[in-house]
């Protein structure tokens, strides 16, 4: 800890950091550095004689072109953990997430882009192409954590300590105008502020330190508040409703609770076009929605099959399962099962399907979930995924089962930080290969 090292930096890594190596060969994992610069590294995590250690690029002494100076003042070495590439271009973190894609899918899945069906392009959303030196703020959900004396912040990397913060660039505007950084939050543990697409819904999210009385709640603009019990998790209304309303694809969907939605305000409809044009429904077919959420996927699928088709989703929150009741009530032909989909879909008998949509957390969906989805001859299946090694490896299992990738499209919903969306469209091999 505190060791310093001057380096090269190679190549990028998933994760939001490059590649670098000691004199002594020793791994360094560097935030804040760019491949091909020359920089001081300062250990910030990692023992002696350990495989690998973390670092910070303190001092570059020799600049890639792509370098930028970071646009927001709370981000560098030892500061803000939320943004991963501020201090390079645009152009240049579309670049790198693309590069991590690829070495993904290479190494865990031993695809070449061109066998995965991909351009190699990591595509912004529609609004988010900004020059250099400008941050989109696209951010509709931002938890904030709160120092010991009352002021919201964000958490630096890998740790609990926390930055505080008057503004953070990449907050939509509804959560910025808010106003949760300028009020005293003494008592609270985390306030999420969340600021829906399609309405006017404001709603922040309040986890109060164990034994701490919840503060009068007044901000710059009219908002539900709720409350999470630190005891068990729970979450309870305090006022207002008790969910947002989202809209995408010409559906309005209640998302309760402070429950999961894109976070990005073009994401949902962006996802829903890659996967609807990957999937091509039918009228009359049978369609799988797994890991469903409130059905936003589901939702899309029952406009297309019509009538004939039939839609199952599965999700294992209870109030998201509710929510996709709610919202897909007027479609008689959509069924929403609670579970855990690796429990849940084996008991449902279903041995065949036309279609299937999955969109699992970052673990992925796994061995044992992929092996059952090969099985029952989906014509055409969507992945959608937020974790590209996750990703990697289920596409490895899909083809021990006989599927093969037939597109993979990659969306750049969460710039300034490492993250991407993909979404890979598969389809049986007919040639084995």
């Amino acid at each position: 800890m505190g060791e310093e090292y001057e380096v090269e930096i190679g190549p990028v890594a998933h994760g939001g950091h490059c590649i670098a190596r000691t004199s002594e060969g020793q791994v360094l994992f560097v935030r804040h550095a760019l491949p091909g610069e020359r920089v001081v590294a300062r250990v910030t995590e990692g023992e002696e004689g350990a495989r690998f250690l973390r670092a910070d690029a303190v001092t570059v002494l020799e600049a890639s072109k792509d370098r930028i100076d970071a646009p927001c003042p709370f981000a560098g070495p030892g500061r803000c953990g939320g943004c991963d590439w501020q201090h390079a271009k645009p152009g240049a973190q579309r670049r790198l997430k693309g590069e991590v894609v690829a070495e993904q899918l290479q190494r865990l899945a031993g695809l070449t882009p061109e066998e995965a069906g991909w351009d190699g392009t990591v595509m912004p959303a529609e609004g988010d192409k900004v020059p250099a030196g400008q941050v989109p703020s696209w951010r509709t959900r931002v938890q904030y954590a709160v120092t010991a004396d009352g002021r919201a912040g964000l958490r630096r990397h890998r740790s609990h300590e926390v930055e505080p913060i008057d503004h953070c660039l990449i907050a939509a505007e509804g959560v910025s105008e808010l106003g949760i950084e300028k009020r005293d939050w003494t008592g609270m543990d985390s306030v999420e502020a969340i600021a829906a697409t399609g309405s006017q819904d404001r709603q922040v999210v309040l986890t109060p330190k164990p034994g701490a009385r919840l503060p009068l709640v007044e901000l710059d603009r009219p908002v539900s508040v709720l409350r999470i019990d630190e005891r068990n998790g729970q979450v309870h209304r305090v006022h207002g409703r008790p969910f947002v309303r989202e809209r995408a694809d010409g559906r309005t969907y209640r998302v309760g609770n402070g429950g999961f939605w894109q976070v990005h305000p073009k994401a949902a409809d962006t996802l829903v076009t890659a996967v609807m044009q990957g999937l091509l429904p039918r009228k009359g077919d049978m369609a799988l929605d797994l890991y469903c959420g409130v059905g936003l996927f589901a939702g899309a699928l029952a406009d297309r099959v019509g009538e004939q088709g039939a839609v199952l989703g599965i999700e294992s929150g209870k109030r998201a399962v509710e929510d996709a009741r709610h919202n897909l009530a007027d479609f008689p032909r959509v069924r929403i099962e609670q579970g855990k989909v690796e429990s849940v879909l084996p008991r449902t008998g279903i041995t065949e399907v036309d279609l299937v949509v999955l969109d699992p957390p970052r673990a992925g969906a796994g061995r044992r979930t992929v092996e059952h989805l090969s099985s029952l001859g989906a014509r055409r299946i969507a992945y959608v995924a937020c974790d590209p090694a996750a990703l990697a490896r289920d596409l490895a299992y899909f083809r021990d089962g006989g599927y093969k990738v037939r597109t993979l499209r990659v969306f750049d919903l969460f710039p300034m930080t490492h993250h991407v969306e993909c979404v890979a469209i598969l389809e049986p091999d007919q040639k084995g290969n």
